[in-house]
């Protein structure tokens, strides 16, 4: 294999995640997706193709990849742009991040020791600093866990003796194999769990356990009827409650409990000690602040319920019911007459839509199940997120997705983005500079929206890291979930499709368990005006819990509303300029769509910036600097221009994944 070869597999999509380059509804080739009883229904199936053949064609013609552009006089002029730009870019942050700037001297506090020789490292996002502190202990973590479990595995060989899968609609052997690896991992999964959450928060890991049973007993031992509400009530209560509390320390706890005892004692030794609480709260682990990255935990609770209350109306450990389309309808969604028919799933081999529609049995929604999910190690305290459902299958049957080749490549390219991230924070300090409240009179228009763009950069890897690193724990303990970052945060024009690929795991958390049972965007019946009108409302409620979700601050419920607001004018463009009138025009289209692109980049921007970065006064501050002079404008003009070329590659990459059959929304 040479090295071009080597480089073009690390960093192909099947070795990001392999349901980027499947189906998510489609099984590997070996396997059959579903059996239909008898040849009518395949001839029916047929007939309904044949009589929709024009819509298909149409649709297909539609979804059309257009010729390559890679080697076009128009791309050689846009390689020349990107060979200029790019490293003017760099140039523009690092000459401002130099002991001779004149603002230097109000970030230089701001600066650590590096490790990279002549340069200090900006280490001022508290955030990562977390992270970036720790990463010797967390690679030591990551091999040691797995390395337990096999132990522990050895130890405790499979057994098949126990139980009877015969009683929960399961009689093979290689079921009953399949249930005695569930029991095995799960026994393994709580065990570490109970010693990894101690570690983790100390006594305030009792707190945790107390919410956790409190949860579990809405979804078990309350009426149907009122899960969901509860459920929901619970849990946004418990964001609020964490945030307004503070995490409840223990001495606020003994002060309500016993006030008098505790003033009293108080009183008597009038030390910094205080009364009992105070002893806990002086042991409380790694993360003392336990509330912080418990708001993942969270959606792990709603899951639990909700994958509970939904399979208490599904028939559990059968075949599934398929539709098959009757030959006299236009449409299967709006058959209501439609038969019924069976298919046979293999359990061992699903795809990752069966892994998460098709219920675990009643039996696994136990409390000890319950527990392992919810505090699975590897996944705990950043995801990305698994629902139940998928994590029972899963421990039942190891993905086959998972492979030593890709996990170890998967673990190379993580190793790549911490460098990535180690030479930005050494060379460029985009994230002191904004912090200082630098006078910002004293940059350029190109350094100002520089600092800006370098700054959501580091925002990128400072969630990516820790995503692919939890990710890559999980996948060395055979356990694949979905991959959090799938583009470049360059690498996006769509403020709606940004979002798909952005935290991916959270956003198909929130399209199962909010937006689609919201309505979505209104269903078939509701297209038009409405449907749009109906799904920007659904959306409004989304982002609103996004923002409430990530922390109770009025600059992230700003940032939601914002995100809203800046995706209307992508729907609109959408209503106004729709694909099919524009077949015959395709390089028109291409242009409008890469003008509507600058303004969503530039809207996307400045939502982010505001929400995550500079705050809302940082970008006044930037946009004056921007547009307060006549050098300012010019150079806005000039990067559009830019942006306008950028988009138009970010074109041809997706019609180049188009050419090989991937599709990826985003």
């Amino acid at each position: 294999m040479t090295f071009f070869n080597y480089v073009q597999q690390l960093y192909s999509l099947d070795t990001l995640d392999t349901r980027l380059t499947a189906s998510a509804k489609t099984l590997p080739p070996a396997s059959k997706r579903y059996q239909l009883d008898d040849a009518q229904s395949l001839q029916s199936t047929e007939t309904y193709k044949t009589a929709n053949g024009k819509e298909a064609h149409a649709e297909k013609r539609l979804g059309e990849p257009s010729p390559s552009r890679w080697g076009s006089f128009e791309f050689g002029f846009y390689y020349l742009v990107f060979l200029l730009a790019v490293p003017l870019m760099f140039k523009s942050v690092y000459d401002v991040s130099i002991p001779s700037h004149p603002e230097y001297h109000k970030y230089e506090p701001l600066l650590s020791p590096g490790w990279i020789p002549g340069r200090k490292v900006d280490n001022s996002d508290a955030q990562y600093k977390g992270f970036r502190d720790n990463v010797p202990y967390m690679f030591i973590i990551l091999a040691l866990h797995p390395t337990i479990r096999r132990i522990y595995d050895k130890a405790f060989p499979l057994s098949t003796s126990s139980g009877s899968p015969s009683n929960r609609g399961y009689s093979s052997s290689r079921d009953n194999v399949a249930d005695a690896r569930l029991n095995r991992r799960i026994q393994f999964d709580v065990c570490f769990a109970i010693i990894y959450l101690t570690a983790l928060h100390g006594f305030s890991a009792i707190k945790v356990w107390v919410i956790l049973c409190i949860n579990y007993g809405l979804a078990k031992f309350l009426d149907r009827r009122y899960v969901p509400l509860a459920t929901w009530t619970f849990n946004i209560g418990i964001l609020f409650a964490n945030e307004v509390c503070h995490g409840y320390p223990y001495v606020q706890i003994a002060d309500f409990i016993l006030p008098g005892s505790a003033l009293a004692q108080s009183n008597l030794q009038k030390s910094s000690t205080g009364n009992w609480g105070s002893f806990l709260d002086a042991y409380g682990g790694l993360i003392p602040r336990w509330e912080i990255l418990f708001n993942i935990t969270v959606l792990r609770l709603i899951s639990f319920n909700f994958d509970y209350y939904w399979s208490l109306g599904r028939t559990v450990g059968s075949p599934v019911e398929v539709c098959v389309p009757s030959p006299r309808h236009n449409h299967p969604k709006l058959q209501e007459s439609d038969t019924l028919k069976k298919k046979q799933l293999d359990y061992s081999n699903l795809s990752e839509r069966d892994r998460i529609d098709n219920p675990a049995k009643i039996d696994d929604f136990s409390f000890r199940n319950y527990l392992a999910y919810i505090l699975y190690s590897p996944l705990y305290l950043t995801g990305p997120i698994l629902t139940f459902n998928d994590y029972i299958s899963q421990c039942r049957y190891t993905p086959r997705s998972i492979s030593t080749r890709r996990t170890v490549l998967y673990g190379i390219r993580l190793f790549i983005a911490l460098l990535t991230m180690e030479f930005m924070l050494h060379f460029l300090y985009a994230v002191a500079i904004s912090k200082a409240q630098p006078t910002w009179e004293a940059y350029t228009p190109f350094q100002l929206s520089m600092l800006g763009y370098f700054n959501l950069h580091v925002i990128w890897l400072k969630l990516l890291l820790p995503w692919r690193f939890f990710r890559l724990w999980a996948l060395f303990d055979n356990i694949d979930p979905p991959e959090n970052m799938l583009r470049c945060m360059s690498d996006n024009y769509s403020a709606l499709a940004f979002w798909r690929g952005w935290h991916r795991s959270f956003n198909r958390w929130i399209v199962r368990y909010i937006y689609i049972p919201l309505g979505g965007s209104g269903g078939p019946a509701t297209h038009g005006t409405w449907g749009k009108t109906r799904a920007v409302i659904n959306m409004l409620a989304v982002f609103t819990f996004v923002a409430l979700w990530h922390d109770i601050q009025l600059k992230l419920l700003i940032w939601g509303w914002l995100i809203t607001l800046f995706v209307l004018p992508e729907v609109l463009a959408g209503y106004l300029f729709p694909k099919r009138n524009w077949q015959n025009h395709k390089d028109a289209y291409r242009v409008i769509c890469g003008v509507g692109a600058i303004g969503n980049i530039l809207m996307m921007m400045a939502a982010n910036l505001v929400g995550f970065a500079v705050g809302l006064d940082g970008l006044k501050g930037l946009v004056h600097g921007l547009i307060g002079s006549y050098s300012g404008l010019l150079f806005l003009v000039a990067a559009c221009g830019a942006l306008f070329v950028g988009a138009q590659v970010m074109f041809e990459l997706r019609e180049h994944e188009l050419r090989h059959g991937i599709k990826l929304k985003c």
